[in-house]
């Protein structure tokens, strides 16, 4: 069955938030598209609930599962060594344990000071513990066949040929970080809105109209690849 991850990372929860609109509509359209399997969709609000950072007790652990051969989640509680070890692995283990489910990962990504924000980052740190993307039999990535979209909202021009390009840090951090984790390539999508503060910031009034037509395109796109059906006979490795 087809399984959806939502995750929003914006601080913003007023319901001004751009990334929080975007991401609503892929879940919305991909529940409509999937029928009752669009009931298989789990939500994650970073800001409601943010993810602990790390702490000394899950560094200890990730190094112990290194050192020993990288065991599969199913056997980490045997590697645990203290009640830290523990708290940290019962704190780690849901969130490793969604996305694995998950076909489909869509996450609302606002840019924060050019790159992602710290709710974001935090639930990045956590679910990367040491082994857990990878096939204990085959060594290969349990990610490579998951379907990524990552959502940027920016609230200024960061695209391709703008001045400020070289300023953003958040899309290829996020791409080498889902690369690195075995999502194959062609699997990473990205969906940037731009300009979102045009219509608060003075000095970039003149670009409303940029701002308006960046969020068209974004709908479209987003409403584009939550339509998207997964291939026939999907499987992990």
């Amino acid at each position: 069955m087809t399984s959806l991850l939502h995750l929003d990372s914006s601080a913003d929860r007023s319901g001004d938030s751009v990334s929080r609109e975007l991401t609503a509509l892929f879940a919305e359209t991909w529940r409509a598209e999937h029928g009752r399997a669009g009931d298989r969709c789990r939500y994650r609000d970073l800001a409601a609930d943010p993810v602990p950072p790390l702490d000394t007790a899950y560094c200890t652990l990730g190094r112990r599962l290194e050192r020993n051969g990288l065991p599969s989640p199913a056997d980490i509680d045997a590697w645990i060594r203290s009640p830290a070890e523990e708290r940290e692995w019962a704190l780690t283990r849901p969130l490793i344990t969604e996305l694995l489910a998950a076909d489909t990962v869509v996450i609302g990504a606002p840019m924060y000071n050019f790159s992602v924000s710290a709710l974001l980052k935090a639930w990045i740190d956590r679910v990367g513990l040491p082994g857990v993307f990878t096939h204990p039999d085959t060594g290969k990535s349990l990610l490579h066949a998951t379907r990524v979209v990552v959502i940027t909202t920016r609230g200024g021009s960061y695209g391709p040929g703008t001045p400020q390009e070289a300023w953003d840090f958040q899309t290829p951090y996020l791409r080498a970080y889902f690369g690195k984790q075995g999502v194959a390539e062609e699997n990473i999508h990205f969906v940037s809105a731009e300009l979102t503060m045009a219509a608060v910031v003075p000095h970039l009034a003149h670009q409303q109209p940029l701002a308006v037509n960046s969020l068209a395109s974004a709908r479209e796109e987003v409403t584009a690849l939550a339509a998207a059906r997964l291939p026939v006979g999907r499987t992990t490795v």
